[in-house]
């Protein structure tokens, strides 16, 4: 057996876990929320989804906390 990380990719009907874009394996991208249920696809059905961009979080005022800001030299 390859020593190689065999992760399962979540599939249609399961919980969002991680808010952000994922793309199915037909290539349509859909922006989903934690706690939402990846979408199945009309004609295929289930299809297995994968994380392609993580959801930027930021404070109300539309500022990131300082302690992410880059050190000034």
């Amino acid at each position: 057996m390859s020593k190689e990380k065999k992760d399962m990719l979540p599939v249609s009907r399961e919980q969002v876990e991680v808010e952000g874009v994922y793309t199915d394996e037909l290539g349509r991208e859909e922006y989903l929320h934690k706690g939402e249920e990846f979408p199945a696809d009309l004609v295929h059905g289930t299809v297995e989804w994968k994380l392609t961009e993580l959801a930027q979080i930021k404070h109300a005022e539309g500022q990131t906390s300082p302690e992410f800001d880059p050190e000034e030299d």
